[in-house]
């Protein structure tokens, strides 16, 4: 856990308490994209999950776990929910910032590190993890823009987090 300015308390709670009581705590997000930064890799949320089900979003996301870096995360996530195999070389750091949304049962409060990595792959060769992800597919850049610019049509409405990617494309 984090207080409000970042700082580790030493506390440790589930995500239940966490998403219960809007507990300040780390998520990380990979966003993958393509060598010739033309595509983005986005997985499909299955439809169980609390938040954003059914919809497109980033390659990698989660919260990070006590005692872990948020590279590690993104290492974990990646294997855990796209069978993908990273270094701890490999995931790119490009920047934090924090987030805050009241969902009714769902205070998230988060402090977001933002990752990159560019690799190019069949996305049919990923194994999937079932409970988390119903499919995961490369998105013309220009079609991503397009659905942010429309409201996030068909994707999550993580505002923030994706004009970090378009920022980082844009250098």
């Amino acid at each position: 856990m984090l207080d409000t300015t970042g700082n580790y308390t030493g506390q440790i709670a589930d995500r239940a308490a966490v998403h219960a009581d809007g507990l300040w705590h780390k998520a990380v997000v990979l966003f993958i994209i393509s060598p010739d930064r033309q595509r983005v890799l986005l997985q499909k949320r299955n439809q169980s999950k609390k938040l954003w089900p059914g919809l497109w979003g980033v390659g990698v996301g989660c919260h990070v776990d006590a005692g872990e870096f948020g590279y590690q995360a993104i290492i974990r996530e990646a294997t855990e929910e796209l069978g993908l195999q990273l270094s701890e070389h490999d995931p790119l750091f490009i920047g934090c910032s924090t987030s805050s949304q009241d969902l009714g049962s769902i205070k998230d409060n988060h402090f977001n590190e933002y990752y990159v990595l560019e690799r190019d792959f069949d996305p049919s060769t990923l194994a999937l993890q079932v409970e988390e992800v119903d499919e995961a597919r490369w998105f013309d850049l220009a079609d991503l823009t397009t659905r942010i610019q429309n409201n996030y049509d068909g994707i999550t409405d993580e505002a923030g987090c994706w004009q970090y990617l378009l920022k980082y494309l844009e250098a």
